[in-house]
């Protein structure tokens, strides 16, 4: 039984073990490759998070998804290879909105080129994940180019904030659905298509990523608050202290607008307050880690994995199946 992937998933077939460590190897090499230049500046940065590591949590699902066909068809490794560089892509181009300085523990792009060394490189970066995609045919193209719409517009949206009269807590799910379920959506139906699998198992695995990947976003939400620096990899409260209202903030204020209780109200306008100062921003993570609002985003986690769970109850029982459930369960155990 060896450790691979994110959260310390256990695989305990030899063989898909093997499989997906000799994939996920091949991604890593694709993924260096794809990122080279005949201009070194570019590929420095270009492979600047590349070489700082990361979950590889898509190829993961691409390698697991693809169990469920030929594993060693020869479109697997390419379509794992472009889901993780539009997810690095991404994330060049988070960073700058955010004002990031810090990204997997190295320098954000942004903080040491500049923004807009940062944002043209995660353009590169698409830039070749859809020179790698064009090989695989019109349907992938398809699919990704449907997936990056929903991305960005997931991404617009939790900029523009709801509408008016519409559910903050919808909206937000919405988002999620967009920024993060689509791509591990995609990669899922990557995995099985480029296998060959049978079409109910595509839509199966589609279905599973897309709710796994909003799950994992929750989790992320609930360790924002709940973790230490150690757990969760980064700062306790970053979200917080930037005035991203994540889920256990939307469930407190809808708390207050239902039941009213002075001591929500306190806390509330406490997280609508300048938060960069280091006394206040304590107060108002200890005030929400005791907070039932942090218990609700836990229970909108599990949900969510849950559902992803019931996903792939048409799939026929095999390791890979194990594992695909065993996600499920490590997600709910990061968000405690």
């Amino acid at each position: 039984m060896t450790v691979v992937g994110p959260f310390g998933l256990s695989v305990r077939d030899q063989a898909l073990e093997a499989d997906v460590q000799a994939g996920l190897a091949a991604v890593e090499e694709g993924l260096l490759e794809a990122t080279k230049s005949e201009v070194p500046f570019i590929t420095e940065a270009a492979q600047h998070l590349v070489r700082a590591g990361g979950k590889r949590f898509r190829p993961l699902l691409v390698m697991l998804a693809s169990q469920f066909g030929d594993p060693y068809a020869p479109g697997v490794v390419p379509s794992a290879v472009v889901v993780e560089l539009t997810h690095l892509a991404t994330l060049y181009h988070d960073d700058v909105m955010d004002e990031a300085d810090v990204r997997r523990g190295v320098p954000s792009a942004n903080q040491r080129w500049g923004n807009s060394v940062a944002v043209l490189t995660g353009d590169f970066l698409f830039a070749r994940a859809s020179y790698i995609l064009a090989d695989l045919g019109p349907e992938a193209v398809r699919i990704q180019a449907e997936a990056f719409e929903r991305l960005v517009t997931g991404q617009i949206l939790e900029t523009a904030g709801p509408s008016e009269g519409r559910d903050p807590v919808d909206h937000y799910l919405d988002v999620l659905g967009g920024k993060t379920g689509s791509l591990v959506a995609v990669a899922c139906r990557f995995g099985a298509m480029m296998s060959g699998a049978d079409e109910t198992v595509v839509d199966v695995l589609t279905q599973y990523g897309e709710r796994l990947g909003v799950a994992f976003q929750l989790a992320d939400d609930v360790l924002d608050i709940a973790s230490d620096s150690h757990e969760s990899g980064k700062t306790p409260g970053t979200d917080l202290r930037e005035g991203i209202p994540t889920l256990p903030v939307l469930r407190l204020r809808e708390r207050v607008e239902r039941l009213g209780l002075p001591e929500d109200i306190a806390l509330s306008e406490l997280l609508d307050s300048d938060l960069t100062d280091d006394a206040r921003h304590r107060e108002a993570l200890t005030g929400l880690r005791a907070h039932p609002a942090l218990e609700q985003a836990r229970r909108d986690t599990v949900r969510y994995a849950e559902e992803a769970r019931a996903a792939l109850a048409p799939l026929p029982e095999c390791d890979a199946k194990t594992s695909l459930v065993e996600l499920c369960d490590l997600v709910v155990h990061r968000a405690g």
